[in-house]
């Protein structure tokens, strides 16, 4: 135990201290990304209210903001691939900038309108999709191979600590002043990873290999045809593929259970989202603290994620929906770093982007079909049903996944010295 304690000590934050672009970039997420959480929770908060607590209505939401990763994730991992991950990354964020102003001013003013949430959630999923592969292959390139892992882990971490008081301050500030100031004050926030992402060296960027540029098609293409090819690639895509598509909708569940299944207002959504965001943080320093990534704690992780979910379909009291969201918090860091630096280390340094950009589909692509999956699930049968749809999808896919993975015992098959890195 002792041991254990030591090593997540020194290990944990060992990107940060090794290097000062990872040290700008994590600093400036720590104060931009709180205000992430508190829009997000804003928007769904007021699409709820505006349309008259409909469940679908925030379905529609979630399918308008992910709507861009099914349609573009496989083309903005060549974009990715083209050009300089930094400039591209400080391009996204500006972008976000803006549409919280926008989204800020049309609420402020008192003429926001369901459909006008709907376009900026779409524009804010357009630049989403070209800014979450960049922000990996820049991550990649601030830190190098070695500390990936790591750097993957607390950045999930982060994301994820801003995810347990960003709600709950958009809960207060909701319930005191209105949905508006939570744009602004998001809008505001950018400021500082913009800061960050100006104040980097290029230089001590870690270099990768040269390549050409393919077209657009021929470059999905390949990055396609290594994704098959590599068996133990391919299996956590399709691991990754399931468990987003129909557990990872708590932007629609989230509102509801805390509304309609236990008969609270949005300081309880905000307590909920916080409970997951606790659990995530504590997953995210303890993946950080791993080392590498490992194939039998991403499917743990996977399992654990399914059994919380599994388990929170009969809930009706808060501290319960709450204990059970902390431990699917902790259970989804673990099985999303492992299963994302093992996607990364295994890719060829001319592949990586579209690699990342197929992730991200897996991931985020199939959330607008899996928004309004739930919001009919809940349509149908409450929570109790989405809940537990998703908790036998994620449960199934770790077993037939787990099953396929020890079959294919052998090191992945990839062009890259990262095999050594990926212990089952």
């Amino acid at each position: 135990m002792t041991q254990a304690l030591l090593r997540l000590n020194t290990r944990t934050f060992a990107s940060v201290k090794k290097y000062r672009n990872y040290r700008l970039f994590f600093l400036g997420q720590a104060v931009s990304l709180p205000g992430t959480w508190i829009q997000r929770f804003a928007m769904a908060w007021l699409v709820y209210s505006l349309t008259n607590h409909s469940a679908i209505a925030v379905g529609v939401l979630a399918f308008a903001t992910f709507l861009p990763f099914t349609l573009f994730s496989l083309f903005a991992g060549v974009i990715v691939d083209r050009f300089d991950p930094r400039r591209t990354v400080i391009a996204t964020q500006a972008g976000h900038m803006t549409l919280a102003i926008a989204i800020s001013v049309v609420t402020l003013t008192g003429v926001v309108q369901p459909w006008q949430v709907y376009v900026i959630a779409f524009l804010a999923g357009l630049v989403q999709v070209l800014d979450a592969p960049a922000r990996q292959q820049l991550t990649y390139r601030m830190v190098g191979r070695g500390e990936l892992q790591n750097a993957v882990a607390l950045n999930s971490s982060v994301f994820n600590a801003s995810r347990i008081y960003g709600p709950a301050l958009a809960g207060v500030l909701i319930a005191a002043f209105g949905a508006g100031v939570c744009f602004t004050i998001n809008a505001v926030s950018f400021v500082a990873v913009l800061g960050g992402l100006l104040m980097m060296r290029p230089q001590d960027f870690f270099p990768v290999e040269a390549s050409r540029r393919p077209t657009m098609m021929r470059g999905v293409r390949e990055g396609m045809v290594y994704a098959f090819r590599s068996r133990d690639t391919f299996l956590v895509l399709m691991l990754v593929l399931v468990i987003s598509t129909f557990c990872l909708n708590y932007n629609v569940l989230l509102p509801v259970l805390a509304k309609q299944t236990l008969g609270a207002g949005p300081g309880t959504f905000g307590l909920l989202s916080s409970a997951f965001g606790v659990g995530a943080l504590a997953g995210g320093l303890l993946a950080a603290a791993q080392g590498r990534a490992r194939r039998s704690l991403m499917l743990i992780g996977a399992a654990g994620f399914g059994a919380s979910e599994l388990l929170l379909a009969p809930v009706g009291a808060v501290w319960l929906a709450c204990l059970l969201l902390f431990l699917g918090g902790v259970s989804f860091s673990t099985w999303s770093s492992n299963a994302n630096s093992i996607v990364q280390l295994a890719a060829p340094d001319h592949l990586r982007g579209r690699v990342i950009g197929l992730y991200f589909f897996a991931f985020a692509g199939t959330g607008s079909l899996g928004g309004l999956l739930s919001g009919w699930l809940i349509h149908v049968g409450g929570t109790e049903l989405a809940f537990a749809v998703a908790g036998v999808a994620a449960l199934a896919s770790a077993a037939v996944i787990g099953h396929r993975l020890r079959i294919e015992r052998a090191p992945m098959q990839v062009e890259s010295p990262a095999t050594e890195r990926l212990a089952a």
